[in-house]
């Protein structure tokens, strides 16, 4: 699953790229982690988001606990009712430059970053939900991984060829659920000497 991943455009390039309004004042860091603004493309407009629907959580004692961001939805997983709502009236489009996942020992796992070759923006399949914990909130589709990444990990986010761009905005379900597949193009692999859990700020 998806945990970190770049994007290395502004909003107005990026709007320029996905033919939409991009949103004045957007703000988010190239890096994107779970809980904190990535930049998504819904209803005609480039704007930030939480990435991460809110999962309410209870402590031992019964307490409320801060949510967790649940930052992935599995593509079988799309019909039952947490996704359910989003997948079927809120969809969106995440432009991602790179996504990254750790390699190695635990405790000594590096960055691995995937890009789709030749491109240095694309777009993930995405769902979105307003929420009253963190506002507009967005989730990457990941669906099982391609061959040059499967001694990494099973499974990678949906990447949509831009014909299927207002198919997946825009299109019934069915049609949106049939675009969950296994990208078939090659990928640009960087295997980095970067810890994986290297500070945010760094």
């Amino acid at each position: 699953m998806c945990n970190l991943y770049k994007l290395r455009a502004m909003v107005a390039e990026t709007a320029q790229l996905f033919r939409v309004t991009g949103a004045q004042g957007a703000n988010f860091g190239e890096e994107i982690y779970p809980g904190y603004p990535g930049l998504v493309v819904a209803q005609g407009v480039a704007r930030t988001m939480t990435w991460g629907f809110p999962l309410s959580l209870t402590g031992k004692q019964g307490q409320k606990l801060k949510p967790r961001p649940v930052n992935n939805a599995r593509e079988d997983k799309l019909h039952t009712a947490f996704w359910r709502d989003s997948f079927v009236k809120r969809r969106c489009l995440i432009p991602v430059s790179a996504w990254a996942e750790a390699e190695g020992e635990k405790g000594r796992m590096t960055r691995t970053w995937y890009a789709l070759a030749g491109a240095d923006v694309f777009a993930v399949a995405g769902v979105w939900r307003p929420t009253a914990e963190w506002g507009e909130a967005y989730s990457m589709v990941m669906v099982d991984g391609c061959a040059q990444m499967a001694d990494v990990h099973d499974r990678m986010p949906v990447v949509l060829p831009p014909s299927a761009w207002s198919m997946w905005l825009e299109g019934t379900p069915e049609q949106a659920f049939a675009l969950c597949q296994t990208c078939p193009h090659d990928l640009a692999v960087d295997r980095t000497p970067e810890p994986w859990a290297k500070p945010r700020g760094a």
